[in-house]
């Protein structure tokens, strides 16, 4: 998943030959998730036409004040209420220098005075224009606005000349946003390793043991921490679910030793670990080779302990910020205020299966946070939703 995916991108098209790439930006966006509504200078349609631009962004291309008829007013106030951000692509001298000075004489530049967003442009001129210094005086006008320029490329122009003033590339400039996006994010530049879902433990080829995790809540915040914009590496136990999001790197194990070999590998590296997995405590001392049979009544397996990942990842712990899970059904709090204790937790996520709609394979869950010196209480709620206020209390975390 893209972080432009949800996203409201306003584009306005200038008239410039660079207009022609404007469908390709136009189906990256959509194609990252993004919703488009086009607006242009009237000039700007002798370059590329509103038919092609509203039949791949699926709305109607805005191009003056009135539609064609002239008795419906385009509201260029709404358009700029509407966008999360705004995209000027081309962007040639012209409105460069129409954009700097405040000028108003079509909807586009109406729109541009009006929005309360973010606002990008890529400039797209002949190399003598864009090095003249009435542009570079435009430019630096508009980045004195918080407008962000996205660089322009280097290479053949229609002119023939050769140099700077091309406009980016389509996928340079879907990559420079979502590169900006990304920084503004709360969690950007942090590593997080989060476990999820049960691990399994072989009694013989066909058999094993397990308990009920259905990896929802791990998968929860591994989704939701890069939508904050970390980058996750997730370790899961077996489960059928997937992840969508391309910041998050999957890992798939079965066994608890499994599961504490991939964990350690990438520990040391981390800003955050995430136990959220329900590890198994005990495993057969022997497993089978072949499938057991059913040749006695009764049949005793002997068990050993599993190794304890989260105790193992408080005794490693340098800088790392470790957060860990209780899922109890008696002497709750007491019980995992001594786990937090014990295995060095920066916080514990407290559940209890005594509390109707929490627990495994249920798509909500109800929480408590317990640090050192307090304990924060939450409602029931998705798990989605849990996972946003634990990351919350990462973010608060870093903030302090």
């Amino acid at each position: 998943m893209s972080v432009l995916s949800g996203k409201k991108v306003l584009l306005g098209v200038t008239a410039g030959i660079a207009a022609y790439k404007t469908a390709y930006i136009v189906r990256l966006f959509i194609k990252a998730g993004a919703e488009v509504r086009v607006v242009m200078t009237p000039e700007a349609k002798e370059f590329v036409t509103p038919l092609t631009l509203s039949t791949l962004s699926k709305n109607e291309v805005i191009s003056s004040f009135t539609n064609e008829e002239g008795e419906t007013w385009n509201n260029h106030v709404d358009l700029g209420l509407w966008a999360d951000f705004m995209l000027i692509a081309p962007a040639t001298a012209n409105s460069l220098s129409k954009m700097a000075n405040g000028h108003s004489d079509n909807i586009l530049l109406a729109t541009y005075l009006s929005a309360k967003c973010p606002v990008y442009f890529a400039p797209a001129m002949d190399l003598d224009m864009y090095k003249h210094p009435s542009t570079k005086k435009s430019i630096q006008q508009l980045e004195s606005f918080q407008n962000k320029m996205i660089p322009v490329g280097s290479g053949e122009l229609a002119s023939g000349l050769s140099g700077e003033g091309r406009m980016a590339e389509p996928d340079e400039i879907i990559q420079f946003i979502e590169n900006d996006l990304k920084s503004q994010l709360p969690l950007y530049r942090k590593k997080i390793l989060i476990t999820a879902g049960p691990t399994y433990e072989a009694i013989d080829p066909v058999r094993y043991i397990g308990d009920h995790s259905s990896g929802k809540m791990g998968y929860a915040l591994a989704e939701a921490a890069a939508g904050l914009g970390a980058e996750v590496i997730l370790v899961s136990g077996p489960t059928a679910l997937q992840v969508k999001h391309q910041n998050v790197k999957l890992i798939r194990v079965t066994s608890a030793q499994e599961m504490y070999e991939e964990v350690h590998a990438f520990y040391a590296e981390v800003d955050v670990a995430i136990a959220a997995a329900a590890v198994s405590d005990y495993r057969p001392r022997q497993v089978a080779s072949q499938k057991i049979k059913k040749d006695t009544a009764e049949i005793s397996i002997e068990l050993e302990k599993t190794k304890d990942i989260l105790l193992s990842l408080g005794e490693a712990k340098k800088d790392q910020f470790l957060i860990g899970f209780a899922l109890e059904t008696e002497n709750e709090v007491e019980n995992a205020k001594g786990k937090l204790k014990r295995k060095n937790l920066d916080f514990i996520v407290l559940n209890s299966l005594n509390d109707k709609g929490a627990g495994f394979k249920e798509s909500t869950n109800k929480i408590r946070i317990i640090y050192p010196d307090q304990i924060k209480e939450f409602g029931l709620k998705t798990k989605q939703e849990v996972a946003k206020d634990i990351l919350n209390e990462v973010i608060y975390h870093y903030e302090d």
